[in-house]
């Protein structure tokens, strides 16, 4: 059988592991950028997204400039809430500030609670779920993903999508604010 195309594991083909980077680049420019860059993002300053049953605040993502191999956010669940449904190739950890849930995790699942931390492993299917229908739970995430945005590995999928409606006992729930405490 003559094959009318040449595969692209051919080992006369280069290959390509890493996709090029180009332009100019200097150290001492960077490290002038970087320095002059502020070290302490104030919470404040730093909005929530998304709802109505799950809410994220980044506070560290390649596209801040900041940090180029980790992404830091914190994810609260409103009372009840659930997250969307997905699966990526990048690990997540999930540390839980406070409340008590669990995970679905190639449907089987994990159960959380303050101080634990859930583990996302690489090309996992799963979902995040607040176990209390009155109270909130919050979660602080590193993910490795912008690795793996750089190594060209982008494959994501969303499952099922966020709710669009809140839960029950979530109708008036707003994500809470860190404010700055007052020293006295």
């Amino acid at each position: 059988m003559k094959m009318s195309k040449k595969s692209h594991y051919a080992e006369q083909e280069d290959r390509v592991f890493v996709r090029g980077i180009q332009g100019d680049y200097s150290l001492k420019e960077e490290l002038k950028r970087l320095r002059s860059l502020p070290r302490v993002k104030k919470a404040e300053n730093v909005p929530f997204w998304d709802g109505p049953q799950v809410y994220s605040k980044h506070y560290l993502e390649p596209a801040d400039g900041l940090g180029q191999t980790i992404h830091i956010h914190v994810e609260e669940y409103g009372p009840g809430g659930v997250s969307q449904k997905h699966g990526h190739v990048n690990e997540a950890m999930f540390y839980i500030l406070d409340g008590k849930g669990y995970e679905i995790h190639d449907n089987v699942r994990y159960d959380w609670e303050a101080g634990d931390v859930a583990i996302v492993h690489n090309n996992c299917v799963h979902q995040h779920h607040n176990a209390d229908p009155k109270k909130p739970a919050r979660a602080l995430v590193i993910k490795t993903k912008p690795m793996y945005m750089f190594m060209n590995m982008l494959f994501q999928k969303t499952v099922i999508p966020r709710p669009k409606e809140p839960t029950e006992y979530g109708k008036d729930f707003v994500p809470r604010q860190e404010r700055k405490k007052e020293v006295t």
